[in-house]
């Protein structure tokens, strides 16, 4: 496997692994949601922890209105936060 193709299937595990916890196995909850982003991500999201920052981000995530993120959803907040760091580490390389 080519370390894309690795990055892809972790991708696609640590969505499984935290939205296989309550409800509808294919989407996230607010409560999925929020331990995912404490697990996954604290360096980058130390807001998570707070309930109202998983509420708008939710809300800002959800496309199709129905109050949990699927995967496609998910795919999205992964690219957004991938290209954020992109464009920093882009912005902090030496000239």
């Amino acid at each position: 496997m080519t370390e894309l193709e690795r990055g892809i299937g972790l991708m696609v595990q640590v969505f499984s692994r935290y939205s296989t916890s309550e409800g509808n196995k294919q989407t996230l909850t607010k409560s999925e949601l929020k331990t995912l982003m404490e697990k996954e991500l604290p360096g980058f999201l130390q807001s998570g922890k707070d309930n109202d920052t998983v509420d708008k981000l939710i809300k800002d995530l959800d496309a199709n209105g129905d109050t949990e993120v699927d995967f496609n959803e998910f795919v999205v907040f992964v690219a957004t936060l991938a290209s954020i760091c992109h464009s920093f580490f882009v912005k902090a390389a030496p000239m």
